[in-house]
């Protein structure tokens, strides 16, 4: 009878982890609209825009100069996401801009080799945020609403960066939905000026659109649509963006190595915080069932075991789920909350046989067999 209420714990528990880990257990609707009184879309979460087709690769020939302008405004300070990211699956290549709440970081990635340049103080509580990125192919110049807010002498940004396939409002590989509001995005095959970055943000605000649109512009996007799922690229290279009906994430990549999830940000601690205090119950449960059945090592052993096993088919399953991160992060972090849990209930066990003679006299009794 106590051996049968164990495994009904052991059961609630398991399924409680898997629902959490699991849900929801089906792509969502993309929670993409039209703003009713100005240009622009509203992201909420689970929410992604994606161009048709790839940018062409610009020819090494070209200039590496290139700059592009987002004018944005994040739902809340405190969240995190990224808004604007160029990729190619054939090289790994990842260029992104990502909120993390009042910061702003730029990163470049090409097979799996990372670089991040955070930019300070870009977003304020209820108020739209102009950022233009600006690049001579090693120099790069980030203004904010105009202002020149900070430099980086040698971050390997250039021309080549902006092709591929764009997503606005998420990221490729894995999910980073960003909330807020989006306003205008432009793309320049030069290098704007001080003078340039600052015309164009005044612009931006005065008249919908920037000043030194033309020749260079390799793309303009003014969200003056107002409906429909197609945003129309108002520079004529012919790359128009989508609203899928429902989300998704672009190469969803299955088991994302540790090292390349690795940031210091106060999400991803987080994450990894609840990970570990939601596989605690698992270990603490399944140990106390098996330690009546088996010697302390080997049920240890198989306990740990089995949380590692659980957990590594919550992130295979997480492949084919667009708004779960597929990673092997949460596979070392769930195994340490079952580690932990067994040891809690180790610990625990003189106090709950005080407490429980019944369940004392259970264990021995189940060993001595």
């Amino acid at each position: 009878m106590k051996l049968n209420f164990l495994v009904v714990i052991c059961f609630a528990v398991l399924c409680t982890i898997l629902t959490l880990g699991l849900w929801p257990f089906h792509s969502p609707q993309n929670a993409v609209t039209w703003l009713a009184n100005r240009n622009g879309l509203r992201f909420s979460s689970n929410s992604t825009v994606f161009s048709f087709h790839p940018f062409p690769l610009m020819s090494p020939n070209d200039s590496p100069a290139v700059s592009v302008e987002v004018w944005l405004r994040p739902r809340r300070i405190w969240d995190s996401g990224t808004f604007f990211a160029f990729y190619r699956p054939e090289t790994l290549s990842l260029l992104s801009l990502r909120q993390s709440e009042t910061d702003s970081f730029i990163s470049t990635e090409i097979y799996g080799k990372r670089v991040l340049f955070c930019v300070d103080n870009v977003f304020r509580r209820g108020l739209p945020s102009f950022l233009t990125v600006t690049s001579d192919g090693q120099e790069v110049c980030v203004y904010i609403d105009g202002v020149l807010a900070k430099k980086h002498l040698h971050l390997p940004l250039s021309a080549r960066d902006f092709s591929g396939r764009l997503v606005v409002g998420d990221s490729p590989r894995q999910p980073d939905s960003w909330s807020g509001q989006l306003l205008g995005i432009a793309i320049y095959h030069h290098q704007l000026t001080a003078a340039e970055a600052f015309q164009n943000y005044t612009s931006w605000k005065q008249n919908g659109r920037p000043e030194t649109a033309g020749k260079d512009t390799i793309s303009l996007y003014l969200f003056d649509e107002h409906r429909g799922r197609i945003i129309r690229d108002k520079a004529g290279s012919g790359v128009d963006l989508y609203i899928p009906e429902r989300y998704q994430v672009l190469d969803k990549t299955a088991l994302q190595p540790f090292w390349s999830e690795f940031e210091m940000s106060r999400s991803y601690w987080g994450a990894a915080f609840k990970n570990i205090v939601g596989f605690v119950p698992f270990g603490f449960c399944f140990y106390a069932y098996l330690a009546m059945l088996l010697p302390t090592k080997r049920a240890t052993l198989i306990t740990v075991a089995l949380g590692t096993l659980v957990s590594l088919t919550i992130e295979v399953l997480q492949v084919f789920l667009p708004t779960r991160d597929s990673g092997t992060s949460d596979i070392i972090t769930n195994t340490l909350g079952t580690c932990i849990g067994v040891l809690v209930y180790r610990l625990l066990t003189p106090k709950l046989a005080r407490l429980f003679p019944w369940l004392w006299k259970g264990i021995r009794s189940m060993r001595s067999h």
